[in-house]
C-alpha cells in the first residue's frame, strides 16, 4: 500500500533535520495531554475500524495511520522543532519498530510455510491435545505462528462436529494468547520488554507458575465441556464427514530451523556485547542489534526459497496480515514517542492520576492494580503498546523491574498477555482465527458473544490468579 504523497516530504525533513546528538531530550513533565490524542486515535481507529467499516478499513487503513502520524509529527516539529523530534522519531524507528517487525517478519514468514496435511477424528482427547501442543508452540514460533500451523487442521479434525464453536474459542484463548506467555518471542509485547532490557529467560522464570494454572485449569475445562457436548452427538444422527481420517504428515520441517536460528539470533543479542555501534543522526545502532535484525531478514527471505508453493497455498498464506501490522505499528510507534515521555515523567507529568491508580498507600506499585489496568486495556487496545505504556510508567528501568519490582513486571507481563484472549481484538491472531473459522463453516460468536465466553472463563479465572499469584 503507498502513502500519500505528503507523508514522505515530512518524514524526509524530520530525518534531514536530526544532528549527530540532540542536545535535549523532550520533557515530559511540560507536555498537555493533547500530545496523546494521537496515540489514542490510532488505537481506537484499530479497535473499531475493522468492526464498524471493515470493508472501507482494510482499503485505507493506510491513510488512516498516516494521518494519525502526522497529527503527532507536524506539530512535534513546529514546537520542539526538527532536531528533537528527528531524533525522536528515529530513536523509536531504529531501536524498537525495526526490531519488532523483522522478527515478526521472520516468524510469520517460517511458520507460514509448515504444512500439517492429514487429518484425525476429533474426539476430546485429540482436541484437547491439539490445544496443548499449541499452547506449548506459542512461546517458541510466536502466537501468530501457532495460531496459523494448528488452527486448519483444528477445523479439519471437527468439522463434521455439530457443536465445534467451543473448539476455536479455547484455542483463542490458549495457543493465540495465554501459551506466548513465556519467552520475548511468544507474544509482541514481550519481544518490546526484551528490546527494553528484559532478560530472555526472565519471562518464563517469573510466570511458568501463573501460566501452567491458567492453562492447566483452561484444558480441564475444556476437556470436560468437549467431552459432554462429543457424548451428545454420538446419541444424534452422525453428520457426514467431509475430510476423512488420515495419516497427519508434517510438511516444511526446514522451517523449524529457521525458527530455531531466529531464535539463536535473538539470544545472542541479549548475551553477546561487543561495544560497537553505528550512529545514524545521533541514534546508537548496537552491532549485535543490526546482526540479530539481518539475521531475522535472512531468515524469511530462506524460508521463501526453501519452501514450496504449494505449502503456503495449502495455509492460504498471504502477506496482508503482516503489511497491515508493519503500516499500523509504524504509525503506532510515532504516536507513543509524547506519551512515553510523559509516563516518564511520573507524577510530575499530565498522567499523575495514573501513577496515582497504581500506587499503594506506601507509595509501591500495586501489581494488582497493574495486571487489571494492563489487562482491560490490551481487551479493547492492542497489547504491545499497552505494555510499553505500563513498562514506562512502572519506572521504565529493565535492572529495578526484573529486580525489586520483579512482581509489578510480571503483572504487567501477564495482563498484556493473558487479557489479550478477552476479545477478538487483544491480540492480533484472534481475528485471523475467527475469519479462518468464519470461513471454514464454523459459527462463531458475534464480537460480544465472544466477551460472554471471556467473561464467563477468562475474568474469573484471571481473578483467582490475582488472589493467587500477583503479589
Amino acid at each position: 500500500m503507498r502513502l500519500p504523497r505528503a507523508t514522505l516530504p515530512t518524514l524526509a525533513a524530520v530525518l534531514a533535520a536530526a544532528p549527530a546528538r540532540a542536545a535535549d531530550a523532550i520533557d515530559g513533565a511540560t507536555l498537555g495531554l493533547g500530545w496523546a490524542l494521537p496515540f489514542a486515535g490510532i488505537l481506537i481507529s484499530i479497535a473499531l475500524g475493522p468492526l464498524v467499516a471493515p470493508h472501507a478499513w482494510h482499503r485505507h487503513y493506510g491513510k488512516v495511520a498516516t494521518a494519525w502520524a502526522l497529527a503527532l509529527l507536524v506539530p512535534l516539529v513546529a514546537i520542539h522543532g526538527p532536531s528533537l523530534t528527528g531524533e525522536a522519531f528515529l530513536h523509536a524507528m531504529l531501536l524498537e519498530y525495526i526490531p519488532f517487525i523483522v522478527m515478526l517478519f521472520a516468524l510469520f514468514t517460517a511458520a507460514g510455510g509448515v504444512m500439517v496435511a492429514g487429518n484425525i477424528h476429533g474426539s476430546p482427547a485429540a482436541n484437547t491435545a491439539l490445544l496443548a501442543l499449541g499452547t506449548g508452540m506459542a512461546s517458541v514460533i510466536g502466537t501468530t505462528g501457532a495460531s496459523m500451523v494448528l488452527i486448519r487442521p483444528l477445523l479439519r479434525a471437527n468439522d463434521a462436529r455439530r457443536h465445534n464453536v467451543h473448539v476455536v474459542v479455547f484455542f483463542i484463548f490458549l495457543v493465540s494468547n495465554i501459551g506466548g506467555s513465556l519467552t520475548p518471542i511468544g507474544d509482541p509485547p514481550l519481544f518490546l520488554g526484551f528490546l527494553r532490557g528484559v532478560d530472555f529467560f526472565w519471562t518464563a522464570k517469573a510466570l511458568y507458575k501463573e501460566t501452567l494454572f491458567a492453562a492447566a485449569v483452561l484444558l480441564g475445562l475444556f476437556f470436560v465441556i468437549d467431552t459432554v457436548l462429543f457424548r451428545r452427538e454420538d446419541a444424534a444422527r452422525p453428520v457426514r464427514d467431509p475430510t476423512p481420517d488420515k495419516k497427519l504428515r508434517l510438511r516444511g520441517k526446514a522451517n523449524f530451523v529457521l525458527i530455531a536460528v531466529a531464535i539463536g539470533a535473538i539470544l545472542l543479542s541479549g548475551l553477546w556485547k561487543p561495544g560497537v555501534s553505528f550512529s545514524v543522526h545521533g541514534v546508537e545502532v548496537p552491532l549485535q542489534n543490526i546482526v540479530r535484525d539481518v539475521t531475522m531478514i535472512a531468515v524469511g527471505l530462506v524460508s521463501l526459497a526453501v519452501t514450496p508453493r504449494t505449502y503456503r497455498k495449502a495455509n492460504d498464506f498471504t502477506w496482508e496480515p503482516i503489511v497491515e501490522v508493519a503500516i499500523l505499528f509504524a504509525a503506532i510507534f510515532t504516536c507513543i514517542i509524547p506519551v512515553l515521555a510523559m509516563l516518564q515523567a511520573g507524577s510530575h507529568g499530565v498522567f499523575a492520576p495514573l501513577v496515582a491508580l497504581v500506587t499503594g498507600p506506601d507509595g509501591q506499585p500495586s501489581p494488582p492494580a497493574y495486571f487489571w489496568l494492563t489487562g482491560l486495556l490490551s481487551s479493547f487496545l492492542d497489547n504491545a503498546p499497552t505494555y510499553l505504556v505500563f513498562f514506562e510508567l512502572a519506572g521504565g528501568d529493565p535492572a529495578t523491574l526484573m529486580g525489586p519490582l520483579g512482581g509489578t513486571l510480571a503483572a504487567i507481563s501477564m495482563g498484556a498477555v493473558f487479557m489479550g484472549a478477552n476479545t477478538y481484538i487483544g491480540n492480533a491472531p484472534n481475528f485471523m482465527v475467527y475469519a479462518i473459522a468464519r470461513s471454514a463453516g464454523v459459527n462463531m460468536p458475534s464480537f460480544f458473544g465472544f466477551m460472554l465466553w471471556s467473561g464467563a472463563i477468562l475474568v474469573p479465572l484471571f481473578v483467582v490468579i490475582t488472589l493467587l499469584f500477583v503479589r
